[in-house]
């Protein structure tokens, strides 16, 4: 091993630790500083240091495109994203980047030090691999989507695209609940700067596979963009609640070729695996459906791969799949299924019982969220189930409360039982109020009784709740 220096783009230089066989991807070779907390990785492409139009993306993306500078959120984003700090000139063109946690990489078993990537954890069959201290609870992988959703909303907030969205570009931690949004220096600006990429296969949009034929000027060729993007998260969504690929079941499209029936399976005759009418391309024994997870992810899942997966303008934007998770995150409940190997479940009802191992829960409380839309008029806003592990926080309390980088996450209030009766426990709210009009102060609490609502606040933008019993 050898200590060379690589010099910066606008002066300064920056050492790394040459060795023989670095780790490398399609595009890029990385070495890491002597430290380990930075990376330096060169583009394989000797023709990069002539591309005028790389180095100008890489310049917006370490500049003014960068989330990560942000004052105010900079520091949320930087957990999201392996953002570039810095543009490599000599030896040859490159980027410099934080180094990920060590949380990204295995610690134990066969792969000990390999990155997490997310097809480790969707494959039922690579899952069985690993070990149980890797996998983490069902609630894990829909904090990872929700992660995943934030990031990729920022990015097209900005105007941005990822190009190449996928399960190698998205590192995942389900023990904790951690996902990382890597390879950012090709992003796509639309209409400056062009693709480097097609994507991963699997998560390619039909629509680019379609017309890979085309020449690349020809208006009628799709390129990745943000809503190909879309279509790539919606697919990594769905394997990490389901385990499985929303598009590959047992349809065969090409009986003489493996490579055009892949081509025609993703593309120009892609059929979902739950499409609603078409089963054709259904494999046998599905337990758990997208329908399963409530009204909110169903509606996302269905505008995705039935009205969206060939209509690029009817998908869901990243910021529905952020609030449709969101929203589905609070109708969680731990399930009391001893042998269930998911251990939580979404309550889309009254009957609900876990789709992964069949257990009904006991009698589960629902507080039915309203905002005012006029004095003595509410509007439905929202359920939240009641479990012993929620709390309420002010985007339950207030319609107006963002959720998201500039949440205010301090909790207002705890749910608990006593002799038998599931009660809020106030701790935050001002003028938490029961139906009756008593105020509860902080640190008593007010009953979960059917058909008896209360409000969070009084005052401007409070929920009205109405407890119901599932």
């Amino acid at each position: 091993m050898t200590t060379r220096t690589a010099t910066l783009k606008g002066g300064g230089t920056i050492r790394y630790v040459e060795v023989d066989d670095p780790p490398a991807g399609g595009m890029k070779k990385t070495f890491f500083t002597p430290d380990k907390k930075q990376v330096v990785q060169f583009f394989h492409d000797a023709a990069a240091a002539r591309d005028v139009n790389r180095l100008a993306r890489l310049e917006a993306v370490v500049g003014r495109y960068n989330p990560t500078l942000d004052p105010t959120t900079g520091e949320y984003f930087r957990k999201l994203f392996c953002w570039p700090t810095g543009i490599v000139v000599a030896p040859t063109v490159g980027v410099v980047c934080p180094a990920y946690p060590q949380t990204y990489f295995f610690e134990a078993g066969p792969f000990s030090g390999k990155e997490k990537k997310g097809k480790w954890f969707s494959s039922p069959k690579l899952r069985g691999y690993l070990p149980a201290s890797e996998l983490g609870d069902w609630i894990k992988y829909f904090q990872i989507c929700l992660k995943i959703a934030r990031a990729i909303r920022r990015l097209h907030a900005a105007g941005l695209a990822h190009s190449d969205l996928s399960c190698n570009n998205v590192l995942i931690d389900p023990a904790r609940g951690d996902a990382v949004v890597i390879d950012i220096d090709s992003l796509v600006v639309p209409g400056v700067f062009p693709p480097d990429v097609l994507g991963t296969p699997g998560y390619i949009a039909p629509e680019v596979l379609r017309t890979l034929h085309l020449p690349l000027n020809d208006r009628n060729r799709s390129h990745p963009c943000a809503a190909t993007d879309q279509h790539a998260l919606a697919v990594l969504i769905y394997e990490y609640l389901l385990y499985r690929h929303p598009l590959r079941g047992p349809k065969i499209h090409s009986a003489t070729s493996a490579e055009e029936d892949e081509m025609l399976a993703m593309g120009e005759k892609a059929l979902f695996v739950e499409h609603p009418a078409e089963t054709s391309n259904r494999p046998t024994g599905l337990t758990a459906a997208y329908t399963d997870f409530g009204p909110h992810l169903a509606d996302l899942f269905k505008r995705a791969f039935v009205d969206g997966l060939h209509a690029p303008n009817r998908r869901p934007a990243a910021v529905e799949w952020e609030r449709g998770l969101m929203r589905s995150w609070d109708l969680l409940h731990p399930c009391a299924g001893a042998r269930c190997p998911h251990k939580w479940f979404v309550v889309a009802g009254p009957g609900s019982r876990c789709p992964f191992c069949g257990t009904k829960p006991g009698r589960v409380p629902v507080l039915k969220l309203r905002r005012q839309v006029k004095p003595g008029q509410w509007m439905p806003d929202g359920e939240l189930v009641v479990h012993g592990s929620v709390g309420v926080f002010p985007w339950h309390a207030f319609d107006n409360a963002q959720t998201g980088e500039r949440a205010e996450r301090k909790r207002l209030g705890y749910f608990g039982v006593q002799a038998g009766q599931w009660l809020l426990v106030n701790e935050h709210l001002d003028s938490l109020t029961t139906e009756s009009g008593n105020r509860v102060p902080a640190g008593q609490a007010v009953a979960l009784i059917e058909g008896k609502p209360f409000q969070f606040s009084t005052g401007p933008h409070g929920r009205l709740a109405e407890v119901a019993y599932y």
